[in-house]
């Protein structure tokens, strides 16, 4: 693991608020944690195993043309309404803006809205309600207007 490596995940803790962070790839083990006086908040997430030697590794296909992917800022569960009674906060062929929200990631018992942050048409929702998200996985496409 290089120092950029390290810088990045430093970043990744600040973006989400995570006062501590454990890694461990292969013989490796890196735990990063800040100072914090009202009890312990750790998120632990899997990581996948790297690839073989001899496997090749195939490129990201990225999202379909014409169309941006909302991403999960953070490990959690993914909810497509504030509780089960109300209605999602959008349906595919909304209209959203930057500052709509479209879905929550609850980690660690705190309700996170997530915000479009694209203008445009949602074309499909990706993630199924009450499903557990990855850091950076796409949630929503979106066609821009």
């Amino acid at each position: 693991m290089d120092i950029n490596e390290i810088h990045r995940l430093i970043e990744l803790m600040n973006e989400n608020e995570l006062l501590e962070l454990e890694l461990v790839e292969d013989s490796k083990k890196i735990r990063l944690k800040k100072k914090y006086d009202g009890g312990p908040r750790v998120i632990a997430a899997p990581m996948a195993a790297a690839p073989a030697a001899h496997a090749p590794v195939a490129a990201p296909s990225g999202p379909p043309a014409g169309t941006i992917e909302v991403k999960s800022p953070m490990v959690g569960t993914f909810y497509r309404s504030n509780n089960p009674e109300s209605p999602p906060y959008v349906e595919e062929g909304d209209t959203v803006t930057a500052s709509t929200t479209v879905c929550i990631v609850e980690a660690m018992k705190v309700f996170n809205e997530i915000k479009a942050e694209v203008e445009g048409t949602v074309v499909a929702i990706l993630v199924e309600n009450g499903q557990t998200v990855e850091y950076g996985q796409p949630m929503f496409l979106v066609k821009p207007s």
